[in-house]
């Protein structure tokens, strides 16, 4: 048995309903492993050992392959392995015992309060270049900020959701759960300004719409769009980072936990079902206190 490897590209193909950039890799990351093999002096799968596969590992690590591509080499060869076996092309899998490397959680961007301002202050109705759409689109930026909502929920936020005496707002996030946010003055005010100058006249062209944050249409905003406006106005403000709607949403719950906030109040305020989800931000909570120790200790 030679080292034939079609069989398994067509299962994954057929089965694994994998993209095909996806697929193209695995392919990859398979023929990365059998020229291995070959230069080890094995001559078919039948003879691979344990100690193949760790020192595939190895030199996996020592070529510096990021950690999300050398699992990904992994889940091949161990699917492929497995395969084999089900399809009793081998007598022995070399991989039930090697693990997966487990996952680092990803600590998201965020931008400090100075940035959040200059992204805000750069939606600013007196510039000469700004259109009446900037009202709007100032209303929006400071609502993700102010209440940390996803961009789903912002898109679906309805006027009657507006609790403006209470200074709240009631959102609807996975799973269709209800939860309540505070909202505060700043996010208020600019919502009011927004519905006077601009949302009124962008109801003209269709009767009615409960949506808060229209299209030029009258329609709700799309996600797209306001990812566009994210965009446009970091880049305005001067920001290189890659900020996205999200971003808002990371930068709200770190803020607060920098500020003195318990945990458990912004997992509530985020509609976290998990507070394992939510404690990501003491990571970076964490990641500011040794950056401020190291700047500002004598001794650091």
């Amino acid at each position: 048995m030679s080292f034939d490897t079609k069989p398994y590209i067509r299962f994954i193909q057929l089965e694994k309903s994998l993209a095909g950039n996806s697929i193209e890799a695995y392919e990859r990351d398979i023929n990365r492993y059998v020229r291995f093999l070959e230069a080890s002096g094995v001559k078919n799968f039948d003879e691979v050992e344990e100690e193949h596969v760790s020192k595939f590992i190895r030199n996996l690590r020592e070529a510096e392959l990021s950690p999300k591509s050398i699992a990904r080499n992994i889940s091949a060869v161990k699917g492929m392995h497995k395969f084999l076996i089900g399809e009793k092309m081998i007598q022995f899998d070399p991989t039930q015992n090697i693990e997966l490397p487990k996952k680092g959680k990803h600590l998201p961007d965020v931008l400090s309060v100075d940035e959040i301002n200059q992204v805000l202050e750069a939606a600013n109705p007196d510039s000469e270049t700004a259109t009446k759409f900037v009202w709007r689109d100032r209303a929006i930026l400071e609502t993700l900020y102010a209440t940390g909502m996803r961009v789903s929920e912002l898109t679906g936020l309805t006027l009657s959701n507006i609790l403006e005496e209470q200074q709240l707002v009631r959102v609807f996030g996975k799973g269709s759960k209800e939860r309540l946010i505070p909202i505060g003055e700043f996010a208020l005010k600019w919502i009011n300004e927004y519905k006077q100058r601009v949302r009124t006249e962008l109801l003209r062209h269709i009767r009615s719409n409960d949506a808060v944050f229209l299209n030029f249409r009258g329609g709700p905003i799309s996600r797209v769009s306001v990812w566009q406006i994210v965009t446009d106005y970091t880049r305005r403000a001067g920001i290189s980072k890659e900020i996205h709607p999200h971003t808002f949403r990371h930068s709200f719950a770190t803020h607060l936990l920098e500020g003195g906030a318990d945990l458990r109040s912004v997992q509530e305020m985020l509609g976290h079902a998990d507070i394992s989800t939510t404690q990501i931000y003491t990571h970076i909570d964490r990641e500011h206190l040794k950056q401020q120790h190291k700047q500002f200790h004598p001794r650091a």
